[in-house]
């Protein structure tokens, strides 16, 4: 090529290239696809914030620490990012929880069935709660049997239901529900909705008419389709991106997947991790939440794994954790129902430590009105009692530390007539529990009585209409069915004693009872002194230390330290010489040679005190010494002694021991105090005499 033809190609490739480069500048570029949801992670390490309630029961809207709960179930969220709460138990509102934290009542005003503007409207038992797309606003309303609407307009109205409790499909006016606790609305305004008592899947379809899409005419649990299947207790209902409708089955401990075509499956079935499903929410990718009875949110992805988000030791456990929502960041609203809380669970970063978290009931919240009464006749006389909150527990297996005891026991005669201590109402979807079994028993409210034949006499007939029993086709009793929303005042019967031969009660939420003795039972009284019987020492293997020669346990002063176990038992008045009950409080202090207090030893350490359930099951073996109880079954005396250095106390559990290696060698003196919970201190073998070795 000639050297003009050379310098000619390179001035056309320089032309074209400028040329391309101003078109490239002029046109604009092709808009880029906007990024599709974030996929949802899974496993993650919650931080628990509290949203609402200051965990007392109660009505009070206001900032949301301040704010009142009666019995915080459903939630949903609407496009603007405000919470709707289904407040039921003597509150029976809607209220709502702004993004502020504050909070306001939509609807509602005393417990009835009357629709009309929404702060004149009254519910009974609210649960569930869904929202449509337009902002209209639909509730399970659980002890009228019916499905309520609230309009953008602020007017309440029935869609479906009569009022009255039983199953009925067709026209919506005329349909009929047994005690309805789960809601879900779709795209298209059909509202599905969870018939629990009726054990079956109903939808309102926009014409008004009432179908069953799923379950037959008994409980049961069987895949299949339509009708074919079975149900047992359905309480909570979310829809996926398919369309599929999942279902918190809780009896069956299942969660189930009815499909548009009619089928049901199972998608998570008993005995995995979660215990009685009781709420859902639904990702835009098919992750599914779950809350249990356990008080544990759980995650279930589309691929079929199970993660537990709260179950961990490092994560508390909730109350009752009735209603699941989802927030805009991926994160979750739960209502921790017996507890009177909202919270928000959000995603901690990568190696963060989770903060305190602020669950369960107010401790200091007033406890129920009971007028001083028994749970047995005379209500307003005196009873034997025969265990307290706290005392070693063990089992028929031969463990004699298998857990602590939750309550207050009273002696009764097999046969007799438990009778409620306090109004009350049914918060519980599954109050009852193991019918025939010796740890029967039924949940009102904040109280559970256990040991008895849960709403029947002696001869297994109920006491009235609002005992519904299930028996089995030869006219076997199976269960014992009590809505949630059913009311019972005091006085009124709960039950037979079975063979257990007292009454078992407990106050509080699960995992945060409180001592009954404080409900102040007319006619009891305490002024025996407990008896302390032994102070001892442990070495870092769980081996006693014997005293020398002189009374004086050697006591190295390096290394692990020694656990300090102080043996005792307590009574009330009038009960029987071999009634020995646990102790309230159990402490120690270190005194030197002559007797005095050690500086920071002036007032007894008490560490142990029984104001409180602990929720951890390492509790019982942190509390007591390896030989301290007897098996449930046995006939010899409940030996209970204490570990005097770890710390079971205000709910908390810690170990700990005594290490004095700060102090200089020499003689001491470990002197136990044990104290009843009318503050009677503890009398006998208090002081143990211990050297320090140099």
């Amino acid at each position: 090529m000639t050297r003009g033809r050379w310098a000619m190609a390179v001035l056309v490739a320089v032309l074209m290239a400028a040329a391309l480069a101003w078109t490239f500048l002029r046109e604009p570029a092709a808009p880029t696809a906007p990024p599709g949801p974030v996929a949802t992670a899974l496993g993650w390490t919650p931080e628990i914030s509290l949203l609402a309630g200051d965990g007392v029961g109660g009505w009070r809207d206001g900032p949301g620490a301040q704010a009142r709960f009666a019995d915080p179930y459903g939630l949903a969220v609407d496009g603007q990012g405000v919470l709707y709460v289904a407040d039921a138990g003597d509150n029976n509102r809607i209220r709502r929880v702004y993004p502020d934290g504050r909070v306001d009542t939509l609807a509602g005003q005393g417990e009835g069935w009357r629709d009309g503007p929404a702060l004149q409207a009254q519910f009974n038992t609210p649960s569930a709660i869904a929202i449509d797309a337009a902002g209209t606003v639909f509730v399970a309303d659980t002890g009228n049997h019916v499905i309520r609407r609230i309009g953008t307009d602020g007017t309440v109205s029935t869609i479906a239901g009569d009022g009255s409790a039983g199953f009925a499909d067709g026209p919506a006016a005329q349909a009929r529900f047994n005690g309805p606790m789960g809601v879900a609305v779709d795209a298209g305004g059909r509202v599905f909705v969870a018939d629990t008592w009726n054990d079956r899947i109903r939808v309102i379809d926009p014409d008004g008419q009432v179908r069953t899409l799923a379950g037959g005419d008994a409980p049961g649990n069987v895949d299949g389709a339509g009708v074919g299947a079975r149900l047992d207790t359905p309480v909570a209902l979310a829809l996926d991106s398919h369309g599929n409708l999942l279902v918190a089955d809780l009896f069956n401990g299942a969660i189930r997947r009815l499909a548009p075509n009619g089928t049901v499956d199972t998608l998570l079935a008993q005995g995995s991790v979660i215990n009685g499903p009781l709420a859902l929410a639904v990702t835009h990718d098919d992750v599914v939440y779950v809350s249990d009875f356990d008080g544990k949110v759980v995650q279930l992805s589309a691929l079929g794994h199970v993660l537990d988000l709260t179950g961990v030791a490092s994560q508390p456990r909730f109350s009752r954790p009735g209603g699941l929502a989802l927030d805009a960041e991926g994160g979750l609203y739960l209502s921790d129902a017996a507890s009177y809380r909202v919270h928000r669970l959000r995603a901690l970063a990568a190696g963060a430590v989770p903060p305190p978290a602020l669950v369960g009931p107010a401790p200091d919240a007033a406890l129920p009105d009971t007028g001083g009464r028994w749970p047995l006749a005379p209500q307003l006389g005196w009873h034997e009692v025969v265990g307290t909150l706290g005392e070693v527990r063990g089992t028929f297996s031969g463990e004699s530390r298998h857990h602590l005891h939750d309550g207050f026991d009273i002696r009764g005669d097999v046969g007799q007539t438990v009778l409620a201590i306090a109004d009350g109402k049914v918060s519980s979807p599954l109050p009852s529990w193991s019918l025939g079994g010796q740890a029967e028993g039924l949940s009102l409210d904040r109280l559970r009585y256990i040991h008895m034949k849960v709403g029947r006499d002696a001869g297994d007939r109920a006491f009235d209409t609002r005992w519904p029993q299930l028996r089995d086709l030869d006219g076997k009793l199976e269960r014992v069915r009590v809505r949630r929303g059913t009311r019972f005042k005091a006085g009124e019967p709960l039950g037979s004693i079975n063979r257990m031969a007292h009454v078992h009660l407990s106050v509080g939420a699960g995992g945060f009872q409180r001592n009954a003795v404080a409900l102040g039972f007319v006619g009891y009284a305490d002024t025996f002194a407990p008896r302390i019987t032994e102070v001892a020492l442990l070495d870092d293997a769980d081996h006693p230390m014997t005293p020398g020669a002189d009374g004086r346990v050697a006591v190295p002063r390096q290394g692990p330290g020694v656990q300090i176990v102080v043996e005792a038992w307590d009574q009330v008045d009038r009960n029987l010489p071999r009634r020995r009950l646990g102790a309230y409080q159990v402490g120690y202090q270190i005194l030197d040679a002559a007797g005095t207090p050690l500086t920071g030893y002036e007032q007894p350490r008490f560490n142990i005190v029984f104001n409180r359930m602990p929720r951890e099951n390492s509790a019982t073996v942190v509390a007591y010494a390896p030989d301290s109880g007897i098996t449930v079954h046995g006939s010899a005396v409940t030996r209970f002694r204490y570990l005097a250095t770890n710390t079971v106390r205000d709910g908390r559990v810690d170990t700990g021991r005594w290490q004095p290696d700060a102090l200089p060698a020499g003689d001491y003196i470990i002197r136990a105090s044990v104290r009843d919970y009318s503050g009677n201190e503890g009398v006998g073998v208090r002081e143990l005499k211990v050297t320090l070795l140099p």
